[in-house]
C-alpha cells in the first residue's frame, strides 16, 4: 500500500500485519473475505485520520490462527489489538465480512466506537434478498460478481495466476469456510443491533450481487440511528469502484 507503513504486532502469539498512515483520530478498517484487491482506497482517509488497516488472522500477510472458529473470536482479537496499541476509541469501518465483525464489535464494545460505517455488511438473513453463498460459487466466476465494472479488478488479477496467488486465495477461503460453513448468517445478531447507539452509516453499491443493497433497509430497521447511502454503478466492492463512497465515509466520520 503506497504511503502506508507496515507494522507487525504479536497478538496472543499470532503475528498480525497492519498498515498505518495519517494523523488525527484513529480510523480502523476491517476488511472482507478476500484481500487480493488491496486497500488503496484507504489512502484518501489519511488526510483526516490515522488509518489502521490490519489483516485478520488467516488473511493476507497475517499468520493463521486455527483457534479462531467464530466471529466473536475475531471481536476479542481486535479488543486485544487495540489494547496492545494503547488505543481507547476508534472510528470503525467494516466491509462485508468485516462489516459483520464491526457490527458485532460495536454491539459489545460500543464505548470504544466513536462512529460506525458498515459497507455492504454480511450477517443478517434476508429471505427476500438473500446473501450469495460465495463458498458455493466457482472461483473463476467470483471476480465478475464482485464489481459492476470488471476493469476495476483487472490490475489485481494475474492473467496466469501463479501458485502463490492460488495458495493465498485457498488459504483465505479456508478461513472463511471455518467461520461460515455451518452458520452463513447469525440468527441472533439482529437482537443486539439496537445497542448501536453511535452514529452509524450503512453504505452499499446499488449493483451489489453478493449482499444485495435491498438489505440496507433490513439493517436500518434494527439500527434506529443508521443512515443509508447507495452508490450507482458500483457492486460489492463499492469502495474500489466509487471514489464518492470513499469520500462519503470520510465526511461522515469527520
Amino acid at each position: 500500500m503506497t504511503d502506508f507503513q507496515r507494522e507487525i504486532h504479536n497478538i496472543n502469539g499470532i503475528n498480525v500485519v497492519m498498515y498505518v498512515a495519517g494523523q488525527g483520530e484513529t480510523l480502523l478498517y476491517l476488511h472482507g473475505a478476500g484481500t487480493f484487491h488491496g486497500f488503496e482506497f484507504a489512502k484518501q482517509w489519511t488526510d483526516k485520520f490515522r488509518v489502521l488497516v490490519p489483516y485478520h488472522p488467516g488473511f493476507g500477510e497475517s499468520d493463521d490462527d486455527p483457534s479462531i472458529t467464530d466471529m466473536h473470536d475475531y471481536v476479542m482479537h481486535y479488543v486485544a489489538l487495540l489494547e496492545a496499541l494503547g488505543i481507547e476509541k476508534v472510528n470503525l469501518v467494516g466491509f462485508s465480512l468485516g462489516g459483520n465483525l464491526a457490527a458485532r464489535f460495536a454491539t459489545e464494545h460500543g464505548h470504544r466506537v466513536l462512529k460506525l460505517a458498515l459497507v455492504g455488511p454480511a450477517g443478517l438473513r434476508d429471505k427476500d434478498h438473500p446473501t450469495l453463498d460465495v463458498l458455493a460459487v466457482p472461483p473463476e466466476q467470483l471476480p465478475g460478481l464482485l464489481v459492476s465494472n470488471m476493469d476495476v479488478l483487472k490490475p489485481y488479477l494475474p492473467a496466469a495466476p501463479d501458485l502463490d496467488f492460488i495458495a493465498a486465495r485457498y488459504r483465505e477461503s479456508t478461513t472463511v469456510a471455518r467461520l461460515l460453513w455451518d452458520k452463513p448468517w447469525d440468527p441472533k445478531l439482529h437482537r443486539y443491533l439496537h445497542r448501536l447507539k453511535m452514529p452509524t452509516l450503512l453504505l452499499w453499491g446499488e449493483d451489489d450481487k453478493i449482499v444485495p443493497s435491498e438489505q440496507a433497509k433490513l439493517w436500518q430497521s434494527f439500527v434506529p440511528r443508521a443512515d443509508i447511502q447507495l452508490f450507482k454503478g458500483a457492486g460489492h466492492l463499492v469502495l474500489d469502484e466509487s471514489p464518492e463512497a470513499v469520500t462519503a465515509i470520510s465526511k461522515f466520520m469527520s
